[in-house]
């Protein structure tokens, strides 16, 4: 049993009542991403394993990569793609909605500088289309997947819990990303009060673990495997801005969780409070745990801006709303770290 089925089977165990979900169609955007494959995966294993006679609907621009992404399950009976540009096209599925998770995002720091008019007007519009089929289909729940991001620099004497909003410089380009997360928030909290859709936001910390695609080039990602290689872990920063994080199974069953009692017109933070740390002690963490030598070398090129690095925060998500709903993260730090791992080599 390799790793990620082990996280399976720890999702089953939980105290979710899955059964909710029988009889139901989800619409799931961004299905060729982290989150949007991690997700399909778990609704089809649970959907197996329960019984719940669920079907799955998947958004995706490119059905040769969603190939690549789900092997097998690609010719699953309860999943059916619908390839669309959020952009441009309309969504038509032939089954009415119970469920929607929006996790289509323009995520790569690179096109959020070179091109942050098409990245804001993608997830403005793909937001808006999404909402569309929730007001008309009138879902049981939609879940817009937003970001940690969308606090900007915040008063970081304290936890930030959800109303605590900081600063967005908007004269940096790159701000179009946790701008536009503002705005889809936003638009969706009206579609909840203009039109009664039942929708909540979830804010991501940097999710990782077991299930990340073979793609996959984020720091986290980029720290792994320079550990895998005994090779020396290279920060093009100083490494000050603080991190949340989240192991992948953990968010799954946030956002599981979320569509089952998370509050309309609401946002909850999904991160999990011990696995807060600086971007260069969590380098130090993977070389001295997870390497045979590798150093921590901190070395920042001339021409950084051009790649869009996130500005320098200093932020800990306070996760005491998500966590008075039952959700309980499994995975520290280290222990995320050494399943990412694992998953890695099982991979390779």
């Amino acid at each position: 049993m390799n790793v990620l089925d082990k996280d399976l089977q720890q999702l089953l165990a939980s105290d979710l009542e899955f059964n909710k979900f029988k009889d139901t169609n989800f619409l799931i955007t961004g299905a060729t991403g982290l989150i949007g494959s991690l997700l399909i995966k778990s609704i089809l294993f649970l959907n197996s394993e329960k019984d719940l006679n669920v079907k799955v609907y998947a958004i995706v621009r490119n059905l040769e990569k969603a190939k690549g992404v789900f092997g097998e399950l690609y010719n699953n009976e309860r999943l059916a793609f619908v390839t669309a540009n959020l952009n441009t096209d309309s969504i038509d599925v032939e089954d009415k909605i119970d469920y929607i998770v929006h996790a289509a995002a323009v995520t790569r720091s690179k096109i959020l500088v070179e091109k942050p008019v098409e990245a804001m007007e993608t997830a403005i519009n793909g937001t808006k289309k999404m909402l569309e089929v929730a007001k008309r289909d009138r879902v049981r729940k939609m879940v817009y997947i937003s970001s940690m991001e969308i606090y900007g620099r915040v008063d970081s004497s304290k936890k930030a819990a959800e109303l605590d909003l900081g600063y967005v410089d908007l004269t940096n380009v790159r701000s179009g990303y946790p701008e536009s997360k503002r705005m889809c928030e936003l638009m969706c909290n009206a579609y909840a009060s203009e039109y009664r859709v039942n929708v909540t936001s979830a804010r991501l910390a940097q999710t990782f673990g077991s299930g990340i695609l073979s793609n996959e080039n984020r720091v986290f990602a980029q720290f792994a495997k320079s550990a895998i290689d005994d090779k020396d872990i290279v920060l093009h920063t100083e490494g000050l801005s603080e991190g949340n994080y989240v192991y992948t199974m953990d968010a799954i069953e946030a956002i599981l969780l979320l569509l089952l009692k998370g509050k309309n017109g609401e946002a909850y933070n999904v991160s999990n409070p011990n696995s807060h740390i600086t971007i260069k002690g969590m380098a130090e963490l993977v070389a001295q745990n997870f390497s045979k030598g590798s150093k921590v070398i901190i070395d920042i090129p001339d021409d950084s801006k051009k790649y869009g690095y996130a500005p320098e925060t200093h932020l800990w998500l306070d996760a005491t709303k998500l966590e008075s709903l039952g959700w309980n993260p499994k995975n520290n730090l280290t222990e995320s770290y050494a399943k990412l791992i694992e998953w890695i080599r099982e991979n390779s």
